[in-house]
């Protein structure tokens, strides 16, 4: 079984002091929450995605282009991770992006996505803990709003998080193209 490896020897997707340490505090024991690393793909990350969304497991090489790429634009993507110490492998994951807006004095919008807790740890707050770090690095960043799209049976635990239902979400899905990587 791997053992947990510190966030000193990991390759972090922005510095993990923006994660509040009100929110580690209250993380169950074994439990550690930390920046997206360049080599979470390894970690398990994508099987927990697949608990939201279809997420094939990349190639090593195009998770870790994709992961330079956000890196290069640091300021835009925060991705977080939660990893059980046990084995080092990832539980719970979510993702905040910065848009830099034209309206509101050139104002700021953290946009929340991808938010999923493995179903072996569900109930344990890991969600509620995801969406506090998340909105608290959004409003670091100097947001005006944080914003997040859901589905109609997750309105309650957002609005438990503070959210409130506003407005409504339009989608256009491309037609689809064989995967290719354009960073």
């Amino acid at each position: 079984m791997p053992s947990f490896t510190p966030d000193s020897d990991l390759d972090l997707l922005f510095d993990p002091a923006l994660i509040p340490n009100e929110v580690r505090a209250v993380l169950a024991e074994g439990l550690h929450l930390r920046p997206l690393a360049s080599t979470d793909d390894a970690r398990g990350l994508f099987p927990v995605l697949t608990t939201l969304s279809p997420s094939p497991t990349p190639a090593r090489d195009d998770f870790a282009a994709h992961f330079q790429y956000m890196k290069r634009y640091s300021g835009i993507y925060y991705v977080i991770s939660i990893v059980d110490t046990s084995n080092d492998q990832i539980v719970g994951t979510g993702t905040v992006f910065m848009e830099h807006k034209l309206i509101r004095n050139l104002g700021v919008v953290g946009h929340i996505e991808d938010i999923v807790v493995s179903p072996k740890m569900q109930g344990k707050k890991l969600g509620l803990r995801i969406i506090n770090t998340l909105t608290h690095i959004s409003e670091a960043q100097g947001a005006y709003k944080t914003i997040l799209n859901c589905s109609n049976e997750n309105i309650p635990f957002y609005q438990k998080c503070g959210f409130k239902q506003k407005e409504n979400e339009m989608a256009k899905y491309a037609e689809p193209k064989p995967p290719s990587l354009k960073l």
